[in-house]
């Protein structure tokens, strides 16, 4: 009974992993470089590979000596809020182009809210590698 108890008062502890912090404070929207970060042995909270990282963009304030989450970086932002970009629409049969109003910052691949400046008429699109928001339609 009593190697029972021994398990599970092993079991309550979390497990330790190399994981990587910051190094000095990094504040929102600030390139992460790798002088940025230093490997920390802790419990397994934030990422470990520096490659996912490095030259990401900080999304919160990363204060020194805490874990860097996953929810913590992103690709750097290309679109400004408040930013004219071009504005596609695409389907099968269909292309259509215009300009929009960007409601939110955003980096190449995420889903961003902009407002069509022809209709008024917010959309969601992707960003893309030149900058234009693409909207897909059905096909």
């Amino acid at each position: 009974m009593l190697w029972l108890a021994l398990i599970l008062v092993g079991l309550a502890f979390p497990a330790h992993a190399d994981m990587l912090v910051a190094a000095r404070t990094l504040r929102a929207q600030t390139i992460v470089s790798a002088s940025d970060l230093i490997l920390h042995t802790g419990p397994d909270v934030g990422l470990a590979d520096p490659a996912l990282i490095v030259g990401q963009e900080a999304r919160v304030t990363i204060y020194a000596g805490r874990p860097v989450r996953p929810g913590d970086v992103g690709p750097p932002a290309i679109i400004e809020r408040n930013q004219i970009v071009p504005l596609v629409f695409e389907s099968s049969v269909l292309h259509i182009q215009t300009e929009a109003r960007a409601l939110d910052r955003a980096g190449v691949g995420e889903t961003i809210r902009v407002l069509n400046l022809s209709s008024r008429s917010p959309v969601m699109g992707q960003v893309q590698a030149d900058g234009t928001v693409l909207v897909k339609g059905m096909k």
